[in-house]
């Protein structure tokens, strides 16, 4: 992958000359510009795939990631040609939102110091209608078994009417919970789903459960999150490294895992990662094939008992 001491590195047959590689990024463990351009050359065959054709906003720390992140959502005038852009309608005008649809643009970005490109849910041939429903298990405390929990009893009730689930870590002390969708309904009639599935999930568990948006209404409860299921929002790119301690990174898991009452998030690092990609592959390798509409569910979970 890398070539005069980490100076160029090779993805995609394309070569990125890195700037200033020795820069430290993670301050704590001693990950460098050139190890963040490394692991995303490394994960780019795998994170391709569930990254492609979706507007791109970039989390950067130039500075490192203790210091304040750069969010930025345009792609600059600098930025190669090679690197494709989508402008998408805002309120006012419109954001041209850089793309990854190539091996090397994993890395050019993480040359920005880019530590978390952050994705939508939809892909630009259709922007209005996602293929993702995302629900965000984020516990209250540093406590993982919460997430794990909670993730377990959405799977139940997506199974129950129908749908896929998919799960990962979040990257932070959480879990994602994802269903591959067939772009049939546009973000409100998605949105509407999830926070109806939300309040099925409190319903059977609503000691542990809330949907409550204030903090401090929530009571140490588990905020089951669907915010995110909505034109313009973004979630990190499956196989994202996250800007906190030990390099954590959004991975897909298997269900076995989750079942596992000693699986813990910190397990999946930038370190660890691209040698469980060699041994197991992509988990979520062809789970669009798995996509679907949302009609039949509603149904079904409106006819919950």
């Amino acid at each position: 992958m890398s070539e005069q001491a980490a100076q160029v590195i090779v993805a995609g047959g394309r070569r990125i000359e890195l700037s200033n590689p020795s820069k430290v990024l993670f301050p704590d463990d001693g990950i460098t510009k050139a190890d963040l351009a490394e692991y995303y050359a490394a994960v780019a065959p795998f994170a391709l795939p569930h990254a492609r054709r979706r507007p791109v906003m970039m989390e950067r720390y130039p500075d490192g990631i203790g210091r304040r992140p750069l969010i930025q959502q345009n792609a600059p005038d600098y930025f190669p040609d090679w690197i494709e852009r989508v402008h998408v309608p805002k309120e006012k005008g419109n954001v041209r939102h850089p793309l990854i649809d190539v091996p090397a643009a994993f890395v050019y970005l993480a040359n920005q110091a880019c530590v978390t490109p952050h994705v939508w849910l939809s892909r630009t041939d259709k922007i209005r209608h996602p293929d993702q429903l995302v629900f965000d298990l984020d516990p209250p405390s540093d406590g993982f078994e919460a997430a794990r929990r909670t993730a377990l009893l959405v799977r139940d009730v997506l199974e129950e009417v129908g749908l896929p689930p998919f799960v990962r870590t979040s990257g932070g002390k959480g879990l994602h919970v994802l269903v591959p969708l067939d772009r049939s309904e546009p973000y409100e009639t998605v949105r509407a789903f999830a926070e109806e599935v939300a309040q099925e999930l409190v319903r059977r568990d609503p000691e542990r459960l809330t949907t409550e948006h204030r903090i401090a209404a929530r009571d140490g409860r588990l905020y089951v999150d669907v915010t995110r299921n909505a034109y313009a929002q973004t979630t990190p790119a499956t196989y994202a490294v996250r800007a906190r301690p030990g390099a954590p990174v959004a991975t897909p898991l298997d269900w076995s895992e989750v079942e596992d009452r000693k699986i813990l998030p910190d397990r999946f690092t930038l370190r660890t990662v691209p040698t469980r990609l060699e041994r197991d592959g992509d988990l979520w390798k062809g789970m669009m094939r798995r996509a679907r509409s949302l009609r039949a569910a509603r149904g079904k979970l409106a006819r919950a008992p």
